[in-house]
């Protein structure tokens, strides 16, 4: 892991020239007094970096210096193939990685392309934290040892031991055979299997695992898009559904059909709204996506869905009603 970090030093000085502790300190998420021991350990094995005292000094190679220390490790090759979604690199815990990945990258670029390169690249913003409106985007939080662990069984094709925390259920250990990673907006799940029946966990919700010894049970490759694509139509047509009738004003369908599992019948009504039946994945899904539309949409069926949103709408009423 120090080696790793040496590499990343001797290549941000190569990259970006003289550089203060604090700065390198920051950049390889160590403190300053281990980047003052890593140039001692630099120093020390003929790598000639200096030191440069007063208000703009730090620390820099000296001209001309060059290396061999671009070779990828394995997480860093992987993390490339992951980098075309930052997010997904940070999501399955490769984010460090694929910082380093992208330095030894750079750094095997020749010499004019580097600069160009480098330029392009600050041009350039993907996927960043908050869109227009400042809505900060959601990712999960998961623990980075927990990710590595799940990531080992993964790859290794060993079976899984996980505790996990299922909605409104007390957390159970469990031992699974994992199948694969996927992100989808910002979310990280397994895909495996349990008992030979196919599981889907929510990386967030794994509260610690280990990777076992035993092999696992499962095909030696994997179509994963066409496993999430069956775990999504499993998600859709199993569970709780609510079939609601709603009466919608036709600016809003689309934002309204993105939100349900299915549209099974569609009709305009004689004052120009739209009447259709949908299908949602339970009663507190029906809940949340029509109180989104306000007035915009108004909920025939079932009276046990229009009796929740009234009671809802009559509380911030009351809230607000109110005097202060």
């Amino acid at each position: 892991m120090r080696a790793d970090r040496l590499v990343s030093l001797v290549l941000l000085l190569r990259q970006r020239g003289r550089m203060t502790a604090d700065t390198l300190a920051r950049e390889l998420e160590v403190s300053t007094r281990t980047v003052l021991r890593d140039i001692e350990a630099l120093s020390a094995a003929g790598v000639p970096v200096y030191a440069e005292r007063g208000r703009h000094g730090g620390f820099a190679l000296l001209p001309g210096f060059q290396t061999a220390l671009t070779g990828l490790n394995h997480d860093e090759a992987l993390a490339l193939l992951v980098a075309g979604s930052r997010r997904g690199a940070q999501l399955f815990g490769l984010g460090s990685a694929l910082a380093s990945a992208m330095l030894k990258v750079v750094d095997a670029l020749p010499e004019g392309l580097r600069g160009t390169a480098a330029g392009a690249a600050q041009r350039l913003l993907i996927d960043p934290e908050t869109d227009l409106l400042s809505r900060r985007v959601a990712a999960d939080e998961v623990s980075d040892t927990i990710v590595a662990e799940v990531r080992r069984a993964v790859f290794a094709g060993h079976k899984l031991r996980i505790q996990y925390a299922a909605v409104d259920q007390t957390p159970k250990w469990r031992t699974v055979d994992p199948i694969g990673l996927v992100t989808v907006r910002e979310q990280s799940y397994l895909l495996a299997t349990r008992g030979g029946a196919d599981r889907t966990y929510r990386l967030s919700r794994v509260l610690a695992a280990e990777a076992l010894d035993e092999p696992a049970q499962r095909p030696d490759t994997v179509d994963l898009d066409r496993a999430w694509q069956e775990r999504n139509a499993q998600f859709r047509t199993g569970g709780d559904q609510v079939a609601v009738l709603v009466r919608v004003d036709p600016a809003r369908r689309e934002h309204l059909v993105g939100t349900v599992l299915a549209v099974c019948a569609e009709e305009s009504d004689a004052d120009g709204w739209l009447r259709l039946n949908v299908i949602f994945q339970d009663s507190r899904h029906a809940e949340w996506a029509l109180w989104q539309h306000a007035t915009h949409a108004e909920v025939l069926a079932p009276q046990g869905l229009r009796t929740s949103l009234y009671n809802r709408a009559a509380t911030i009423a009351t809230r607000y009603g109110a005097s202060s």
